[in-house]
């Protein structure tokens, strides 16, 4: 159980969702299992959780849809959002509007950036509200720290958490069973030994 422990700590999270600007996807209150990933990592769609001291004034970690990665040209024309001249199909987005109050913007992400949207945007705080930070409102890939778990993969998760943890578990016990062994043969070689 040690091993499954240390495992899911390395390599799993879980955080409370504390705004609704990933409504409807994720409710203010709800937990969302994550993955511990790296910017290489990354992938537009994901729902991902990043590290970026002093963007907000009232958190470091913030909660936030990746639209455009590097070399991505991410466009809304004040009715839709568009990556690389073709539409999202976003069924995620609270009350199916995309643009969230009809600001426009043309972006293109610089490589080893991310441009992130909520889901609802008409609340989120995202990158459409930086744009003029010599960025493109875009953040460094690195700030990502947890890709969310959805369906499917928290149970691929923890299916791989219980299996990792059980190698290890039975790792521990044939060690254990080897040093007793070792253990036992060296003390019989002793007493001959002695008898002798």
């Amino acid at each position: 159980m040690l091993g499954t422990w240390l495992v899911g700590d390395a390599a799993f999270g879980g955080h409370s969702v504390d705004s609704d600007g990933m409504r409807p996807t994720y409710e203010q209150g709800d937990t969302v299992f994550t993955k511990r990933i790296d910017g290489s990592e990354v992938h537009r769609g994901d729902a991902v959780f990043s590290y970026l001291p002093g963007r907000y004034a009232d958190t470091d970690l913030f909660f936030q849809r990746v639209i455009g990665v590097g070399g991505d040209r991410v466009v809304c024309d004040g009715k839709r959002v568009l990556v690389n001249g073709r539409p999202l199909r976003e069924t995620y987005v609270a009350g199916g509007d995309p643009v969230g109050g009809g600001r426009t913007y043309d972006v293109r992400v610089p490589e080893g950036r991310l441009f992130l949207l909520g889901d609802n945007r008409v609340t989120s705080n995202d990158s459409r509200f930086f744009l003029s930070d010599g960025q493109g409102g875009t953040i460094p890939a690195d700030a990502v720290r947890e890709r969310a778990l959805d369906g499917p993969g928290v149970a691929i998760a923890a299916m791989g958490l219980l299996g990792a943890g059980g190698l290890l578990t039975l790792a521990g016990l044939g060690c254990g069973l080897a040093g007793y062994l070792i253990g036992v043969s060296a003390a019989r070689g002793r007493a001959r030994a002695t008898a002798v």
